[in-house]
């Protein structure tokens, strides 16, 4: 048996083996496969967790999401993001003609085949998202946004280089390489956090003799975590979001409002000026984006109309409006979610989907409306210290 790539550990009477893959290589899956035949491991821990292992085992249910309460559920960031994962997958195995994540398959085959205890070791990736996404201001989230959408419609190839590359690496570390570099903070979600789970759940494994199958990038971490006791409770709590940016929802539009009533008091023609200058800037960048993703007129409409109040209300976005009325008018049937995870991977597919074309509707009405926002406001200052 190959022992290359292969880490053993004794700990506390029991044995651990890691098996370090690459989630790009078809050797990877040779190896977890031979290894857990050799072995006979009581256990067998896979970097998944349970949203992964299911759509894994039955394919992305897409057809059984419900896009309203993805919206309502203030979750249409998220979709988008792992719809970007989907992508990145697609064009890796499109390009070089392999499946990845084979080696985590095999694993789960192997550890039936062989009566090992399956144990599902990774975070849930939606807490890893939010744990990111608290770790980024609003310029982080924006360029995070951007980068991702960019990577979607990304015609770029991947060189050999960079695939032997990112054979050390997952691929959600892969996907957002180049946000840990830009934000260093996003290192301790993605990786670091996932070492001490991974390393517990491993360590907390039934059985004598446990074999993990993991990301070739978590051995060394784990290798250096799994003496240490981790709290997972402690590691899958949501932070708590700010008050800060709370007082701020509340406190900034309560002072627009307050300037213009001002204005009006002072001057009723600078201060008719001045509300219909938020009305314009707000609700023209709001219908601007909706436009971008080529909404339903109606979504469009929807943005301009709703942006100047919901701009001024921190618990509505005009991007949840404008998605719900693009839903309503152009309701996603079960071919489109059936034919998603292919539509991701083109330009012209992402548009076409409807599924994904709700999801553009709702995240670039919020991004582009934003700058309206801030120019909005700009204006109204402006105008109300030119009448004091």
């Amino acid at each position: 048996m190959r022992e290359e790539n292969i880490t053993r550990i004794n700990l506390d009477g029991k044995e651990l083996i890691l098996i370090g893959t690459a989630h790009v290589s078809r050797q990877s899956a040779e190896q977890v496969k031979e290894v857990i035949e050799a072995e006979k491991p009581d256990s067998v821990c896979i970097e998944l967790d349970e949203q992964r292992y299911q759509s894994v085992m039955e394919g992305s249910k897409w057809k059984d999401t419900d896009i309203f309460k993805v919206i309502k559920e203030k979750k249409a960031t998220l979709l988008l993001m792992n719809l970007a994962i989907s992508s990145f997958q697609n064009r890796l195995a499109k390009q070089f003609e392999i499946k990845p994540g084979q080696e985590m398959i095999q694993g789960i085959e192997s550890a039936k085949e062989n009566g090992a205890e399956l144990v599902l070791a990774d975070r849930n990736i939606q807490i890893t998202f939010s744990r990111i996404w608290h770790n980024l201001g609003f310029m982080g989230k924006a360029k995070l946004l951007n980068g991702v959408i960019f990577s979607i419609f990304s015609k770029e190839t991947i060189s050999e280089e960079e695939l032997e590359k990112m054979k050390t690496q997952d691929t959600l570390n892969a996907v957002l390489a180049e946000f840990t570099e830009s934000f260093p903070k996003l290192k301790t979600p993605l990786i670091d956090e996932r070492d001490q789970y991974l390393a517990q759940k491993i360590k907390d494994a039934p059985g004598k003799k446990v074999v993990a199958v993991l990301g070739a990038a978590h051995v060394p971490g784990i290798t250096k975590e799994i003496h240490k006791e981790h709290d997972l409770e402690k590691l899958t709590e949501i932070p708590p979001k700010s008050i800060v940016p709370k007082i701020l929802g509340w406190a900034i539009p309560a002072l627009l409002v307050a300037l213009v009533v001002y204005t009006f008091i002072a001057n009723p023609t600078a201060g008719f000026d001045q509300a219909l200058s938020w009305i314009l800037w707000t609700g023209s960048f709001a219908a601007i984006g909706a436009a971008v993703a080529l909404g339903h007129p109606l979504a469009i409409l929807s943005a301009f109309i709703v942006a100047p109040i919901t701009t001024l209300h921190p618990l509505i976005a005009s991007g949840w409006v404008s998605g719900i009325v693009q839903a309503y008018f152009r309701r996603p049937n079960v071919g489109d979610f059936e034919t998603l995870a292919e539509d991701v991977f083109t330009v012209k597919g992402f548009w076409r989907n409807k599924v994904t074309r709700i999801l553009l509707v709702v995240v670039l009405t919020n991004l582009v409306g934003s700058i309206g926002t801030f120019i909005g406001g700009a204006d109204v200052i402006r105008v109300f210290f030119n009448n004091l």
